[in-house]
């Protein structure tokens, strides 16, 4: 999974890109500090990993990650080339989802590109340039397609009046995500590219102890509007988190209330935004967990650990993760009863605990 940090100029972007990944991302006070932008690859926690590798006694540990991108800072006009901004925008086509860095803290001491602070004002500043930015995509994308009509093929018909209906839609100031498809037309939209057909987490960063502050509130109406995430932290905070050893962090973290990191939760809202789950392998050799859809079914899901696993599936051994960990052992939970045989139909749940069985 990849995630596309995005917003205005010392919104906060690249400050939260170096406490969540740690990599020590230039984060500086004037805008278009971030030219290229920066990859950073986290591991995602999952207790259940931990407490298996335990259980197993297993050598080796693998997570599950998740790619973060900190991409530059975006102005108005940036659709039209204002401060390098097609160069940013083609940036967030190669993501999956975005996560909207909005400026909900007062401080003169940071420079902002506009004279007050207004969230909401901030986002469709944001919006309204990819708008622009597919707009413009797709107006060339209608013209290609009514060319191939000329030759008679009434095949792309259907493509060209899906195509204007988006047009439309975005004409009058509406996101691809916000609109409405079949799920033969969500294919057709899928290959266009379009920046606002992308998912959105919106990152309110606030100052420390400002978790309800009037800023927040209208992000989280305005995310409710159109259906996607909020995550409400103090970016400057979790930087100094993740600055700390882990015992440290634990400590620090139970004297300020929190019960889980920013990381955490914008991992948690990541998942649930793109509808994935993760299943779990044990064994002594190694305990890992592998990111699905939900949905994914038995073989497919094999297929995730290697093509042999699907072409060669035969049937996959599966237990409850908390089962699991209550009878104290793999054998424990067979001898109970609680080790299921699962067929090419079985669709996978999160925390499954699998052994496949495969013949090729």
């Amino acid at each position: 999974m990849k995630l596309g940090v995005v917003g205005l100029p010392n919104v906060g972007k690249s400050t939260l890109f170096n406490a969540l990944t740690n990599a020590n991302a230039m984060a500086a006070n004037y805008p278009f500090c971030t030219i290229e932008p920066n990859v950073g690859v986290v591991k995602v926690p999952d207790e259940r990993v931990d407490a298996l590798a335990k259980l197993y006694n297993s050598k080796s540990i693998v997570y599950t990650t998740i790619e973060f991108v900190d991409i530059a800072g975006l102005v108005r006009g940036a659709s039209k080339g204002e401060g390098l901004g097609n160069k940013f925008l083609s940036h967030i086509r190669e993501v999956d989802a975005i996560v909207h860095v909005v400026r909900c803290f007062d401080d003169p001491n940071v420079t902002n590109t506009e004279d007050t602070v207004d969230p909401v004002r901030d986002i469709e500043t944001i919006n309204m340039e990819l708008i622009f930015s597919d707009i413009d995509v797709l107006g060339r994308r209608i013209d290609k397609t009514k060319n191939a009509m000329k030759g008679g093929d009434k095949k792309y018909l259907t493509e060209l009046e899906l195509q204007q209906r988006i047009m439309s839609g975005l004409e009058q100031g509406v996101p691809v995500r916000n609109m409405t498809f079949t799920d033969e037309e969500k294919a057709l939209v899928d290959d266009m590219f379009l920046l606002t057909s992308k998912k959105v987490i919106y990152c309110a960063n606030i100052s420390e102890g400002q978790e309800e502050c009037d800023y927040v509130k209208r992000v989280q109406e305005l995310a409710a509007s159109e259906g996607s995430e909020v995550v409400v932290l103090c970016v400057k905070l979790e930087e100094e988190l993740a600055a700390l050893e882990e015992d440290e962090r634990a400590m620090f973290m139970e004297e300020l209330g929190l019960k889980e990191s920013g990381l955490s939760q914008l991992i948690r809202k990541s998942y649930s935004l793109l509808g994935l789950i993760s299943f779990l392998t044990a064994g002594e050799k190694e305990t890992r967990a592998w990111t699905i859809t939900k949905g994914t079914k038995a073989p497919q899901a094999a297929g995730k650990i290697h093509t042999d696993f699907e072409k060669g599936f035969i049937r996959a051994e599966v237990v409850d993760y908390n089962t699991l960990i209550e009878c104290g052992s793999y054998n424990a939970a067979k001898e109970k009863g609680k080790v299921r045989s699962e067929g090419k139909d079985y669709v996978f749940k999160d925390g499954d605990v699998v052994i496949f069985r495969f013949n090729v």
